[in-house]
């Protein structure tokens, strides 16, 4: 560890919730319809996709038409990425010849893109044409980020409402914020990476000569409007199969920080529009406070972990300060150790290093991250939206200790609402714990496991943890390509996605209608410390006791093993 280690985490961490916080206020502007500086120009796209589907914006839904509205949306895209990619050998735009890809690895791709997960079960570079990747993947990069977006527009106008109707419309929604928010941001940031050195380009391959004098084939895509909106849409699927670690869709240390900050200033973005939007500023910067402090923790944890000796090198007299195993020379630990952190604690999933090579406490700490919700911040909009969820549960907990009914930015939270913020959040722990335990002792899932014992656990569990939080990045050593795995993981992201989504949206439904009081004497102030404290307590107890038994078993009892195995 090194000053210079900590200073680049902490500017990597901080970078992000400073640009987040004016980004919120435009999306926000965005969310209300507000005027902005793009007008000119977008108002008259979105005017004219309106009239081409039939949608009047101003047309507010209730949570039940919204939720359909959502539904239908995403069942369509799937649909549609499902059909490209089987169909993908006779389409245009495949200079490579690749063809259509098989059932089970459709529909697990298509459910992957389409909940923001972006899980890969195959090799963008040897699986995906150019079209594939452009005309399914890249959309659904966009429109699923927009998605999340409209959770939270939906919620915080809950919060505004005083005895409303509706949540507003979700096809507006959709549109402006892909519109407004994602196209501008990612347009900026493909032009500025195409100036550093990522390619942007339909060629197929180009030939190079290596030192050696032999030839190689390098494959080339669009790679950077695609890395552009995977990283702002807090997506993370790459066209290469080692993601970000590639030096095609990475190439230096500045690459590296932008695309490192990119992954999370949207996810806080939606935070800062949440409060405006909502009339709840100091109420939300208390939940970016909590948020940022487990994320700095998370952070710090993963590089303490990753700059300690390994033991083993230690035993054999290698002179090692640090792992360096799976990680790029380019980038070290600390660079490694901020992006593991930001990409677990949002859904992202994108990697600059392999997960599966860190220390056991390493890769523990990361999947740990991803075992709280994604809301360090989490996707844009669905992030929020759960943080949200645990704040309801904080006031909960402290209004039954002092004999009152508990109130969140002027509404009471009745059994209602804490009935389906329990839904919201146990069906995390069902489906990552529920198809591990499953899959660690069924014949056909064990056949995709490279180790056994603790770390092959750990395989297994981070499989189905980051894809039930729609995070997408991967443990390594798991061959996934097979139909269990692609079943199983497609059910997880469903799960993790669409059930939380609508239970946020009859959240959202109960307190539309109710009165907005205003605050009271009695009421628990949810903008101080001793909130930030209590909804850390919760968050971590919800995070920390379902899911301690079966860390203990994968990486804490890994990390003991490796120390035993070095002291004999």
């Amino acid at each position: 560890m090194t000053w210079q280690g900590w200073a680049e985490i902490a500017l990597t961490l901080a970078a992000a919730v400073a640009l987040g916080w004016p980004l919120g206020v435009y999306m926000s502007r965005v969310w209300n319809g507000e005027r902005t500086w793009l007008d000119p120009v977008m108002r008259p796209l979105e005017r004219g996709f309106y009239a081409a589907c039939g949608v009047d914006p101003n047309r507010s839904q209730g949570w039940f038409s919204y939720a359909a509205a959502l539904l239908a949306f995403n069942a369509t895209g799937f649909l549609l990425v499902y059909a490209i990619l089987r169909l993908q050998g006779g389409l245009p735009l495949n200079p490579q010849g690749f063809d259509g890809v098989s059932p089970h690895l459709a529909f697990n791709t298509a459910v992957s893109f389409v909940t923001n997960t972006n899980w890969q079960s195959y090799g963008g570079e040897t699986t995906m044409s150019q079209f594939s990747q452009m005309a399914a993947l890249t959309v659904q990069n966009f429109v699923s980020a927009a998605t999340g977006a409209a959770v939270a527009a939906a919620l915080a106008r809950a919060f505004l409402a005083h005895r409303g109707d509706g949540v507003g419309n979700f096809w507006a929604d959709l549109v402006r914020t892909t519109l407004y928010v994602l196209l501008p941001c990612a347009l900026v940031l493909a032009v500025t990476l195409v100036a550093l050195g990522v390619p942007q380009t339909l060629v197929a391959s180009a030939q190079a000569t290596t030192l050696e004098g032999g030839e190689q084939k390098i494959s080339l895509f669009a790679v950077a409007s695609q890395l552009a909106i995977k990283q702002l849409g807090i997506n993370g699927g790459g066209i290469f199969n080692v993601n970000s670690a590639h030096p095609l869709e990475n190439p230096t240390p500045l690459t590296n920080f932008l695309t490192a900050v990119s992954i999370n200033v949207l996810g806080w973005a939606a935070f800062f529009a949440f409060g405006r939007t909502a009339k709840a500023g100091k109420d939300v910067r208390a939940l970016v406070l909590a948020a940022a402090v487990l994320l700095s923790a998370g952070a710090a944890g993963i590089y303490a972990a990753e700059t300690q000796s390994p033991p083993a090198l230690v035993a054999a007299h290698v002179d090692a300060s640090q792992n360096m195993e799976g990680k790029e020379v380019r980038f070290g630990a600390a660079a490694s150790a901020a992006w593991t952190a930001q990409t677990t604690g949002a859904s992202n999933g994108s990697v600059n290093s392999m997960i599966g090579s860190y220390m056991p406490l390493g890769g523990g700490i990361a999947m740990f991250l991803m075992m709280l919700g994604e809301i360090l911040p989490g996707g844009i909009g669905s992030g929020v939206a759960v943080m949200v969820v645990m704040a309801l549960l904080a006031v909960f907990v402290a209004g039954l200790m002092v004999g009152r009914t508990p109130e969140y930015l002027g509404k009471k939270v009745e059994a209602k609402e804490i009935k389906l913020a329990m839904l919201a959040l146990l069906v995390i722990p069902f489906s990552m714990l529920g198809f591990s335990g499953v899959a660690a002792v069924f014949p056909e899932a064990l056949k995709g496991l490279l180790n056994r014992g603790p770390h092959g656990l750990s395989e297994i569990l981070y499989a189905y943890v980051s894809t039930t939080a729609n995070n997408g990045s991967a443990f390594a050593g798991l061959t996934a390509n097979a139909p269990w795995w692609n079943t199983t993981l497609g059910l997880a992201m469903l799960m993790g996605r669409f059930v939380p989504i609508v239970a946020v949206l009859a959240i959202a439904g109960g307190l539309v209608g109710k009165p907005k009081l205003a605050p009271t004497v009695g009421a628990m102030p949810t903008h101080t410390g001793q909130f930030v404290a209590l909804l850390i307590g919760i968050i971590l107890i919800l995070g920390g006791l379902q899911f301690f038994p079966a860390l203990a078993l994968g990486p804490i009892v890994e990390h003991f093993q490796m120390l035993a195995g070095v002291s004999r």
